[in-house]
């Protein structure tokens, strides 16, 4: 026997599986986008012939990953077994940290929420924050009354960039202690589900670009204005995050205020910096930017004049975003971003004295949720991929 024979030999078991997994995963992602399929739409769809199609089929169902869901009873010809995706195969869950609000979700395959919990943050420290995202994400999978277990990976959106090398979060500048390290790898140990942490404003626009208004976008940048500034900029259904996860951190762009010391665009384009506009303008009393755009709602003459001044200086974050990333769309969300109906004009109306740049521009979808569906989303993607993995391996 010759040693390319021994060679083939050796080769064709691992390739024969390999060339099964392949094929299983091709049909699960295929069913994924249609919802459901018979034996022969998926073997028109995918190129596979039927015999190949029935085997992968029969192992995905073994393994837990399709079952039947039905079927389909066409004028001629035999009634056929449609099949779906299990969506019990597995579930993630999402995360979204912000100074106001803890939120969490637990998802299944298909992305429905099974179960939510929204509690405020009224941790006064990290160590006391990361207790309370433990407790409410353990109170999210107890309320679904999936098997811990069952829940295979998590996303969490937070304020500032998390450094994978130190495992840590930096620049989370409104969460006091929040950069600790090993916040995260306690988390993780106490939750027993792995953990991956991004930028939120950066799962915004993941969620927007999934579930939102910037569905089909080629490349649009989400412009995520509240307790702070940030953006998430999604390119062909991809993050784009720069070479350190950095890009999109639009807040430390320096701002020619009024003090002797530099400002940054942070300081200028967010919640506070409506209400400290609205004080100027002559607004007294326990002010919050809601209150304030509410006040300009009624015709209040100081309400009115912050949120011009607000559209001014969001007009200069959407011309920087335009010359640099030439977006398709630019999305406006946030807690600020909930005004959009007052912002827009005085935004367009300032735009066009310093650009002739002209992004599309659009209220986010999603609100106060768009951080934690991007989280779902994103941790969706890992999800399947690990129980595939687990699944199809198992004996």
């Amino acid at each position: 026997m010759a040693a390319s024979d021994v060679v083939e030999q050796q080769e064709q078991p691992w390739s024969r599986q390999r060339l099964r997994s392949t094929n299983e995963r091709l049909l699960l992602d295929r069913l994924r986008r249609l919802g459901s399929a018979s034996r022969a739409q998926l073997a028109r769809e995918t190129g596979l012939s039927k015999p190949t199609v029935s085997s992968a089929l029969a192992a995905l169902a073994s393994a837990g990953l399709v079952r039947e869901s039905g079927t389909h009873a066409p004028e001629r010809g035999r009634t056929a077994v449609l099949y779906a995706p299990d969506p019990a195969a597995g579930y993630a869950l999402g995360v979204d940290v912000g100074r106001g609000w803890l939120r969490v979700a637990v998802a299944d395959l298909d992305g429905t929420l099974v179960a939510r919990s929204d509690v405020r943050n009224r941790a006064r420290g990290s160590g006391a924050m990361a207790d309370l995202l433990v407790t409410t994400a353990r109170r999210a999978v107890a309320d679904s009354g999936v098997d811990p277990a069952e829940v295979v990976h998590g996303v969490v959106g937070t304020p500032g960039v998390y450094d994978e090398r130190q495992r840590r979060v930096r620049y989370a500048m409104h969460l006091p202690g929040w950069g600790r390290a090993g916040l995260f790898d306690r988390m993780h140990e106490e939750l027993g589900v792995p953990l991956e942490v991004h930028n939120d404003a950066n799962l915004a626009a993941l969620g927007e670009y999934t579930y939102g208004v910037g569905a089909g976008s080629r490349l649009f940048a989400y412009i995520m204005i509240g307790t702070g500034l940030g953006m998430g900029v999604v390119s062909e259904g991809r993050l784009f995050t720069g070479a350190h996860g950095l890009a999109g951190e639009i807040g430390f762009l320096p701002w020619p205020g009024q003090q002797r010391k530099p400002e940054r665009l942070e300081d200028a384009v967010s919640g506070e910096a409506v209400v400290e506009a609205a004080r100027r303008f002559g607004m007294t009393g326990q002010l919050t930017a809601k209150s304030v755009f509410d006040a300009a709602r009624q015709g209040d003459r100081a309400a009115v004049e912050a949120v011009r001044l607000e559209g001014e200086r969001i007009a200069h974050t959407v011309a920087a975003a335009a010359a640099v990333l030439d977006p398709d769309l630019v999305v406006l969300g946030g807690g600020v971003g909930h005004s959009v109906d007052l912002l827009l004009r005085p935004v367009r109306e300032h735009l066009r004295t310093l650009t002739p740049l002209r992004p599309k521009l659009a209220p986010g979808r999603l609100g106060e949720d768009a951080v934690l569906l991007g989280a779902v989303a994103t941790a969706l993607g890992t999800a399947r991929d690990l129980v595939f993995e687990q699944r199809s391996a198992a004996p």
